[in-house]
């Protein structure tokens, strides 16, 4: 009986339901069984701030490092959790298609962000989050939160907070039931949200069985990788960790590469944006089928290539504007 391949996850219910589905996938594609590896990262015991982790990949290292172990083949991650910095000796098989990249306010009454009235309770552990929201309203109250949807989507029903922002792939990803609460949807051009929101990242070893690797990269899509390209390069540009206060969001429309990045200070005071439109190498249809290119597309001049370029650009116009004076550097993104 051939051996199943072996998946690295998060314990979380979102982890592991967001694995299970890229499980089955990989099974059909490779022809063999796939069974979930739990593994357990220090964001998931560390119950600081997520200010105060910063970006130091508090999610991802200890899957890491069950990978270069050989405790798994490969790897699930939330891309928005993903370090922008790629260790040596692995690589990102695939990006399967994304889901909604979009954030959501969660109420009990469905009242508006914008229309909660002084003092209300909203959690969030995001900077990003905190920024927009005080920005969207600083009459709020901002509760700085951890813990899985579940646990935050209590603290709302039980009326320990007004309100809290959520990813809304996540809550898509888990079955979509609010439990009689209602879901504000937030527009990403006025709110974008975490490089990567909504995708996620099919982790290897560089040195894996070419066959396996095969079967990972079938799940590659092509439109996904574009767009989480520029996305990711503006906050690697900035030199800012995971949890810094920008927000970019990226879409392939007709050809063109459209990108809007935002720099925002801590307290929601300021901030900083770009929008830059790339028209993409004529013949580039951005079908949805594998690629198949790795850690290598940024190589071949082609649309990865662009991306890249255009997450180069708006960070250097993001700088240029003043947003190193917003943004919290850091070393280890």
């Amino acid at each position: 009986m051939t051996a199943p391949l072996r998946l690295g996850t998060r314990r979380s219910n979102l982890a592991m339901t967001q694995s299970q589905m890229v499980a089955d996938a990989v099974s059909a594609a490779s022809g063999r069984p796939v069974e979930l590896v739990p593994i357990v990262s220090e964001g998931d015991v560390n119950r600081a701030s997520l200010s105060q982790l910063g970006g130091r990949g508090v999610f991802a290292n200890g899957l890491r490092e069950a990978l270069a172990a050989d405790r798994c083949d490969f790897l699930v991650h939330s891309l928005k959790d993903l370090p922008t910095q790629q260790p040596d000796g692995l690589v990102i098989a695939a990006t399967p298609a994304r889901a909604d990249a979009r954030d959501v306010v969660v109420t009990r009454d469905g009242t508006p962000l914008g229309a909660l009235g002084a003092g209300a309770r909203v959690g969030t552990g995001s900077p990003r989050r905190i920024a927009q929201a005080l920005r969207h309203n600083p009459r709020v109250d901002i509760h700085d939160i951890r813990g899985n949807v579940d646990s935050r989507l209590a603290r709302v029903r039980d009326g320990e907070l007004d309100a809290v922002i959520l990813a809304a792939a996540g809550i898509s990803r888990l079955g979509g039931d609010l439990g009689g609460l209602l879901a504000e949807e937030l527009g990403l051009s006025e709110w974008p949200t975490a490089p990567g929101q909504g995708s996620l990242a099919v982790e290897t070893r560089d040195d894996i069985d070419a066959e396996i690797y095969a079967a990972l990269a079938q799940l590659d899509d092509e439109r996904t990788r574009v767009a989480i390209t520029a996305e990711r390069t503006v906050l690697s540009a900035l030199d800012a960790g995971c949890s810094a206060p920008v927000g970019t969001h990226a879409s392939l429309v007709e050809g063109d590469l459209r990108l809007r990045a935002v720099v925002y200070a801590l307290d929601g005071t300021q901030r900083i944006g770009i929008d830059r439109t790339v028209r993409l190498d004529p013949g580039y249809g951005g079908d949805t089928t594998g690629s198949g290119n790795g850690a290598d597309a940024a190589d071949d001049g082609g649309p990865i290539a662009q991306a890249t370029r255009a997450g180069q650009e708006a960070a250097r116009r993001l700088l240029e504007r003043g947003a190193a004076d917003l943004v919290p550097r850091e070393s280890t993104t």
